[in-house]
């Protein structure tokens, strides 16, 4: 997830004057939020489903559509990189037409190419549509935190939980989605989201208030300027390296399942995700009040890639499979939440360029790994795919470690949970 609203938003249009439904609401009551804020969240969970609902279904696409692996990975080198181009995109979209008309548009490329996707004939097709799906996600979600926070009653702090809830049960919820509904068709995932998001639509038209333009308008020119300070490069390099290793254990992983059927690799995932949420929201402020934030990036990043280690070495047992699958969305929690905080003091420029920058790194650097494990799986062992990101993620602990000095000097890191921390945090990571 990401924010590409200024700060400044965050603090207005929060009285009761722009929610009159809202004055009859006790303040200081986590769940008594305006029907906007809800229609917002629920349009979250949508589209955080997205990044594990695939999951389930790819050796049965590959079957239907007689498409190799390294083919079907493509789905997600697709999504990722349209999507990490975009968040170059989104802040001048979104300074320039307003945080709502920018929800809608990506609501609106969501639900036409997730239905496009399920309609398709061939891969190549699914592969395409996937891209216009990622562009709507990254419009959709660089505003939906800031749109939240402005929308809702009560404190900041309460309405970033309610982000975080709605983007952790997206994630979880996800690949069981997609495990429940491939069982009937390859198909009905893609028609699901679709549809799902169609009420979502309705809902976000008809009961989120316009939003006028906020903050400076930005350029594309400001994230690559951004990228002139040492300390959020190496941070970026970083996580290139590092999402190589986690969209290997998203594509790479079901193959790896050779007797598992869609629906049991979904709950497979769905346990996945469920850790993954978890650890985002209760195991990294701990972890980062224990060791700080930089020493506990590298140190997560470490376990990560002695986990991808130990499924590349005993690839053939399927309950060590599955349980470094489950065991990774620990890793991946953790890391993704405390990689956001070293983001947003890495350099002097504002949260929502900074996030930008890093965004597409990550995701554009990151897009290739899904397609490179599974094609070395192919043409080398069962075994590589994980040796790949086994050592992908290990570049990026080195990297780290090398730069610890420039990043730490460049970071005044905040809270894990906070408003400057959630003001730029990356789905998809949880994507």
């Amino acid at each position: 997830m990401t924010a590409t609203a200024d700060n400044s938003a965050h603090h207005t249009a929060r009285h009761t004057a722009h929610h009159p439904e809202a004055e009859a609401e006790p303040q200081g009551s986590f769940l008594a939020q305006p029907r906007a804020v809800w229609a917002v969240a629920f349009a979250c969970v949508i589209a955080f489903m997205g990044i594990g609902l695939v999951d389930p279904i790819l050796k049965d696409i590959a079957a239907q559509l007689d498409a190799t692996p390294s083919q079907v990975s493509l789905m997600f080198t697709s999504y990722m990189a349209i999507m990490g181009v975009a968040m170059l995109v989104t802040g001048v979209v979104s300074s320039r037409i307003g945080p709502k008309r920018t929800l809608l548009a990506g609501l609106v490329l969501i639900i036409v190419f997730a239905g496009l996707a399920g309609a398709s004939d061939t891969v190549g097709q699914i592969v395409g549509f996937r891209a216009g799906w990622g562009l709507g996600n990254a419009l959709f979600v660089a505003t939906a935190l800031s749109t939240i926070v402005t929308a809702s009653v009560g404190s900041t702090a309460q309405a970033i939980i309610l982000f975080e809830a709605a983007l952790g049960i997206g994630i979880a919820s996800g690949p069981l989605v997609g495990g429940l509904l491939g069982e009937q068709s390859w198909r009905a995932p893609f028609f699901g989201v679709s549809c799902l998001m169609v009420v979502a639509l309705v809902a976000t038209s008809f009961l989120l208030p316009s939003t006028a333009p906020t903050g400076r308008r930005t350029t594309l020119a400001d994230p690559f300027r951004a990228l002139k300070h040492r300390s959020l490069l190496l941070i970026g390099v970083t996580a290139i390296f590092y999402n190589i290793g986690f969209f290997t254990v998203l594509a790479a992983g079901p193959f790896a399942l050779p007797d598992a059927g869609i629906l049991q690799i979904g709950w497979i995932f769905f346990g996945w995700g469920l850790l993954l949420a978890f650890t985002s929201v209760v195991v990294a402020p701990v972890v980062q009040r224990w060791m700080g934030t930089v020493p506990a990036v590298i140190t997560v990043l470490a376990l990560f890639a002695l986990d991808l280690a130990v499924m590349a070495v005993l690839t053939d047992h399927t309950a060590v499979v599955t349980g470094g699958i489950v065991l990774s969305g620990a890793f991946i929690g953790v890391n993704n939440t405390l990689v956001t905080e070293a983001v947003m003091g890495a350099a002097p420029v504002e949260r929502p360029v900074a996030s930008a920058a890093y965004s597409f790194l990550r995701f554009t650097g990151g897009a290739a790994g899904p397609f490179v494990a599974l094609k070395l799986g192919e043409d080398v062992s069962s075994h590589a795919p994980f040796w790949f990101g086994a050592a992908a993620v290990a570049v990026g602990v080195v990297v780290l470690t090398l730069g610890k000095r420039t990043v730490e000097g460049r970071t005044p890191h905040s809270a894990a949970g906070s408003e400057t921390e959630a003001a730029a945090v990356l789905v998809g990571d949880q994507a």
